[in-house]
């Protein structure tokens, strides 16, 4: 049989004596009661605890230790112990609450108690979060963003495109004021461009717009549809290769996908996993079919030198101008000034390393032959 405590005060009740070690102070609620009663929570052995009444002696709960259910400790808010008639004792005493209840206490909440008083603890944990975040985001997200886009069903590039494309015209786009004869001129010279494309020319379709604000620009979107404005094409002038080296610069951010990557590591971990799975719920449905979120994406800066490459490789192959590209980079330099690496849509990219770039890789693809572009 189990001895008793060492006690230091002795109560009786019902006829009993009662050890007990120094006790919680607190206020003791009766079930169905709103009444607060000062009270202290002690020992009775190493089976048993029990509340009395402060002011009077009497045993208001009295329940085996394995009964009691003890709230977890949170800062310095109030300890809640429930009793089996089903009154609660409640105390601010959390740490003589620990020293009373510890066998009673379970581990996890014992673990947060020591992690929260003891800080340098608390500053190695948050920091192998940081490290195993950090973790995810530079090694685990890339890997989902290959896998989603090669989950992905053509149906949500499509989708996503045409949001885009409506959005645009709602809000900034308006039709073509271009000749007919102009734009069947650049339509067939585009087809031609895009049949040295792995995906042929069937894959792409071009479309003519105004600019309104944005100006002179092109952009091409996941489902294979690029946009070109008139006012790209009048600032190009009579440089049909111009413009050409353009659109095959945005050829090849479709030919690799760079949407749907850029949009897929926007929507995190977390929305991969529901497009890898299938399970794609209505947020995640939103940001993938509407596609207005393409709108506030740009290209990293390795995705923006692959489609230079890919301008030079697709327009040697075609018997075209290869260092086009280069040209309209030093227009737009000339009439924006060095705007830095941003997207063709959003910032017109210019800077000298990329024109002194893609120079150096359309002369070295004009001495080795023409290069098929890379998938």
């Amino acid at each position: 049989m189990k001895g008793p405590r060492s006690a230091r005060n002795i109560w009786t009740w019902r006829g009993s004596t009662l050890a007990f070690e120094p006790a919680v102070t607190g206020t003791w609620h009766a079930a169905r009661s709103g009444r607060d009663i000062a009270a202290e929570l002690f020992l009775i052995d190493e089976d048993d605890a029990a509340v009395r009444d402060t002011q009077t002696g009497a045993i208001l709960a009295r329940g085996t230790r394995s009964s009691l259910v003890v709230s977890r400790r949170v800062g310095s808010v109030p300890r809640r112990i429930g009793f089996p008639d089903d009154s609660v004792f409640v105390s601010r005493d959390n740490d003589g609450v620990d020293r009373l209840l510890a066998d009673t206490i379970g581990h996890g909440s014992r673990w947060l108690v020591e992690i929260e008083r003891f800080r340098p603890r608390l500053i190695v944990l948050v920091a192998a979060v940081a490290l195993l975040a950090v973790g995810v985001y530079r090694f685990a997200v890339p890997l989902l963003v290959e896998a989603a886009v090669l989950a992905t069903p053509e149906i949500v590039p499509e989708l996503m495109s045409k949001g885009v494309l409506a959005s645009l015209d709602e809000t900034v786009f308006s039709q073509s004021t271009l000749s007919e004869q102009r734009r069947a001129g650049i339509a067939t010279g585009f087809l031609e461009l895009a049949a040295f494309a792995p995906r042929g020319a069937a894959r792409f379709k071009l479309q003519f717009r105004d600019g309104g604000s944005i100006g002179p620009n092109a952009f091409a979107l996941p489902d294979g549809t690029l946009v070109i404005t008139d006012e790209l094409i009048e600032l190009a002038g009579s440089d049909d290769d111009l413009i050409f080296g353009v659109l095959g610069h945005e050829i090849g951010h479709v030919e690799h996908d760079h949407s749907l990557r850029q949009l897929y590591h926007a929507a995190g971990v977390v929305g991969l996993i529901m497009v890898i799975g299938g399970d794609v719920g209505s947020g995640v449905q939103d940001l993938l079919v509407q596609g207005t979120a393409l709108l506030a994406l740009s290209y990293s800066r390795h995705q923006e030198r692959d489609a230079d490459r890919y301008s030079v490789e697709i327009m040697a192959r075609a018997g075209r101008d290869p260092a086009a590209i280069a040209r309209f980079f030093e227009l737009m330099r000339a009439r924006f000034g060095d705007v830095g690496d941003g997207a063709i849509l959003t910032t017109h990219p210019a800077t000298g390393e990329r024109i002194e770039e893609t120079r150096r890789y359309a002369a070295e693809i004009a001495q080795n032959g023409a290069a098929a572009p890379s998938d």
